[in-house]
């Protein structure tokens, strides 16, 4: 076991065969709606906007000094640049969806073996981040009544439970709790989400140190 930078950056085509993988292991029950050919067009999709949570090379690791999601940033808003990247270990993932001043989240998944090193919250405020710089003004989110653990951590990043979605979710009839941020440019907010941002992820990378197996980089598909 070592440690290594987990760097989150845009989605790219090359990312595709792992991030199918992590969605069906995550949401098994949903992604029978999901078929492979679907990625691809969401990632040219101008609405919808796809980040990955990933573990460079060694080589690349030491090389990195701007993230890609803060090169996403400078792009112009509707016209976001998607790098082809190398061959790297995707942990995780999450997408949005954004509509007028509304961004949707639609999933943010993890790899099992890389559950709870801070990845999934690192997708979320990667996700506002980018969110606000889109103009959204409000952001929202279904999750399962039964996942308490994730509606923890929405609700230490700034959402609020604002109604529910009665059987929601299509495998088990399972009610959907309805979460929102209201306003992501209220003073307040911004200045207590800057400093939770700036505590997980490194200002400079927007990474965070994770526990790696030494040979979890052979695993990436070809």
């Amino acid at each position: 076991m070592g440690n290594a930078l987990c760097l989150f950056r845009p989605m790219s085509e090359a990312d595709i065969p792992q991030v199918y993988a992590i969605d069906h292991e995550s949401f098994p029950a949903e992604s029978m709606f999901r078929p492979y050919s679907s990625y691809g067009r969401e990632i040219r999709n101008s609405m919808a906007q796809y980040l990955v949570a990933c573990v460079p090379s060694r080589k690349r690791t030491m090389g990195f000094r701007r993230s890609w999601l803060r090169r996403l940033l400078t792009a112009g808003p509707l016209h976001l640049s998607r790098p082809a990247m190398p061959q790297e270990l995707v942990v995780g993932f999450a997408g949005f969806w954004v509509m007028l001043d509304e961004a949707h989240i639609i999933a943010i998944a993890v790899r099992k073996p890389f559950r709870r090193q801070g990845i999934g919250e690192g997708l979320l405020l990667s996700v506002i981040t980018l969110a606000t710089k889109l103009k959204a003004r409000t952001i929202t989110l279904e999750v399962r009544a039964s996942n308490q653990a994730a509606q923890q951590m929405y609700l230490k990043h700034g959402f609020h439970i604002v109604g529910t979605r009665p059987r929601y979710y299509s495998d088990n009839q399972e009610d959907a709790v309805l979460m929102s941020i209201p306003d992501l440019g209220a003073p307040g907010f911004h200045r207590q989400f800057t400093q939770r941002r700036d505590v997980l992820l490194r200002r400079d990378f927007l990474a965070h140190p994770i526990e790696v197996h030494e040979d979890a980089l052979d695993e990436v598909p070809r």
